[in-house]
């Protein structure tokens, strides 16, 4: 299932404390956007990256990608005060005839190709999907100090990205929020407010978003781990 995708990158990652945009920490000697873009790059169904940047950024950026030289195109689009507006940016420029549209998080540096096919497939099939993995922790809701209630997890799963859609239910929703000054919590969200189904493909859980300055103590140990499957 062939597919665009885009990849908003223009936030400054506060809670990384690296006082820049934290998708240009290294990984073993390459920012983390690098090792997100080659993900997609080597995908034959991807059609398109529209990278979201900061105005600010958008020479650094250019320079990354002319050094990388990547077989899939990439756009260089300009992000907004917040995710949201940053990714409607680039829904905008989408045409219909694409078909369907990825939504992914630029510090997600290890999302694989088959999840990614599996998620396209059951976004064709549905509208719009989301991959997501059971909650395995206890969760528990709390008033200030104290709990309040033990929530039950068998239904509850921790979302990720990408996140699929058919491109003209995206359009749609973010053409609804933006007229009512709804700012949702996710892409998906956008279409839940309106009654559109979301599925769930389930992923899993080495796709880890590198938020905190602990993530890279993850990211490091999935990528030797990595490195041990392709040498087995």
């Amino acid at each position: 299932m062939k597919y665009e995708v885009i990849i908003p990158a223009a936030g400054q990652g506060k809670r990384m404390k690296a006082g820049r945009n934290k998708l240009w920490i290294e990984l073993e000697g390459e920012p983390i956007i690098s090792h997100t873009l080659r993900r997609f790059s080597t995908d034959e169904n991807c059609l398109r990256i529209l990278l979201v940047v900061n105005s600010s950024e958008e020479n650094d950026f250019r320079e990354l990608i002319e050094q990388l030289e990547l077989p899939v195109p990439i756009e260089l689009i300009h992000g907004g005060s917040e995710r949201q507006y940053s990714v409607k940016n680039a829904v905008d420029s989408l045409t219909e005839d694409t078909g369907i549209v990825l939504v992914h998080d630029g510090a997600r540096p290890f999302i694989s190709r088959e999840l990614i096919t599996e998620l396209t497939k059951d976004a064709a099939l549905h509208g719009a999907s989301v991959l997501a993995v059971p909650v395995k922790d206890t969760i528990k809701q709390a008033g200030g100090a104290f709990i309040t209630q033990t929530i039950e997890r068998s239904s509850l799963w921790a979302i990720q990205t990408p996140q699929a859609f058919r491109v003209s239910l995206l359009k749609h929703a973010h053409r609804q929020a933006e007229e009512e000054r709804f700012l949702g919590t996710d892409d998906a969200s956008l279409l839940e407010r309106l009654g559109m189904p979301v599925a769930i493909t389930e992923g899993n859980y080495d796709n880890i978003k590198i938020t905190t300055p602990e993530d890279l103590y993850f990211a490091k140990a999935i990528l030797e781990k990595d490195k041990g499957v392709q040498h087995d």
